[in-house]
């Protein structure tokens, strides 16, 4: 019989609405108007978005860890809902690790330091704060930051690069995507592996690695197809599924659902993004130079995110070799250079381990 008291699993359900429902806000900094988004309680983790990639990159992984943190997405500046107040030029990682900076003055309960995790290019923006503004932060996961300088033949890795970007100007998105797919595949896949032909992936970059956390780098490559070419077949999928959806529902005169319809928005957003990204920032960004000393000095505080599918490929080979030069631990991630969006559940519960340890 009910009482008017809620049950035990009225209360649970009720606070797990309440610890993952967005709360969305902006914040005004130099030359950018950022958009971010706010789920749960208790310590802050700043989840950076990369490569083309939004705040709704992160939603899955934002809500199973909302229980635990205080979660921020965000869009990046030119992103998105984060508008530039002026024409759009050269990023570069310091303009933007100043922002997760600005989003952790702002947000971080009681001024405590906060963890940040990025990916691919955002993990470039990451380890910026790191070395510049250590006191912000207490722990920085960094997954596959493709730091060109850093591998074995950095020439080798800004051409590839060069050639994405060059790619895009010439022949737009479509072509552009294609040679980063190709330019990434490993060797005897998919595209030849120009990379990997250029290096030879050499026995040094494979054992350039730091200490290894427990359920580390102990698997061998697998081959998968490059990072762009997997983050593309992903985009597509779920466009291709939410566009059959719309339809289904317009013919049957019913609702389109709204989660559907959202991750639809979503994933136009990103793709919008795709111009600015290729432009200006995958050269800055992949050729940027991070400053050793200061990572060495914050090592402690760094863990450097490889991926268990991806570790034949570049992202992968700078990140390994980045561990080795300022002693930080790596962790081993579920899938490969998109891991993230691959298997959201078994990447969020990995992350989950890497920031309690």
């Amino acid at each position: 019989m009910r009482t008017g008291m809620p049950t035990t699993d009225e209360t649970t359900a009720a606070a797990t609405v309440a610890a993952t429902a967005v709360r969305t806000g902006r914040l005004e900094a130099p030359g950018a108007t950022l958009h971010y988004e706010v789920r749960g309680r208790g310590p802050l983790l700043v989840m950076v978005p990369g490569g083309s990639a939004d705040a709704g990159i992160y939603d899955a992984l934002a809500a199973g860890l909302a229980d635990r943190w205080t979660v921020v997405a965000f869009d990046p500046r030119g992103y998105s809902r984060s508008t530039l107040h002026g024409p759009t030029g050269e990023q570069l990682p310091g303009t933007h690790s100043e922002d997760v900076a600005r989003l952790i003055e702002l947000l971080s309960p009681d001024g405590a330091p906060a963890a940040v995790f990025g990916s691919s290019s955002s993990a470039i923006v990451a380890l910026d704060l790191l070395s510049r503004r250590p006191g912000l932060v207490g722990r920085v996961v960094a997954h596959e930051p493709p730091l060109v300088e850093l591998l074995p033949d950095p020439a080798a890795g800004r051409a590839v690069f060069a050639a994405v970007q060059e790619s895009f100007l010439r022949d737009g998105v479509e072509a552009a995507m294609a040679t980063m797919a190709a330019g990434l595949a490993p060797a005897g896949g998919a595209g030849g592996g120009r990379y990997e032909v250029a290096t030879g992936a050499d026995e040094e970059s494979r054992a350039a690695t730091g200490p290894v956390e427990d359920g580390g780098a102990t698997a061998p490559p697998q081959e998968s197809g490059g990072a762009s070419e997997a983050e593309a077949k992903a985009t597509a999928k779920a466009a291709a599924a939410a566009e059959a959806t719309a339809r289904a529902g317009a013919g049957a005169g019913a609702e389109v659902d709204a989660v559907a319809e959202a991750e639809a928005a979503t994933v136009r957003r990103m793709m919008a993004n795709l111009p600015v990204f290729l432009e200006h920032v995958l050269c800055s960004f992949s050729g940027h130079v991070p400053d050793l000393d200061a990572l060495r000095a914050a090592a402690p505080k760094l863990v450097v995110g490889v991926g268990r599918d991806s570790r034949a490929l570049l992202p992968a080979v700078a990140a390994e070799r980045l561990a080795q030069r300022v002693g930080s631990v790596t962790a081993e991630f579920p899938g490969g250079h998109v891991g993230l969006t691959e298997d959201p559940v078994a990447f969020g519960a990995r992350l989950r381990e890497v920031l309690l340890g």
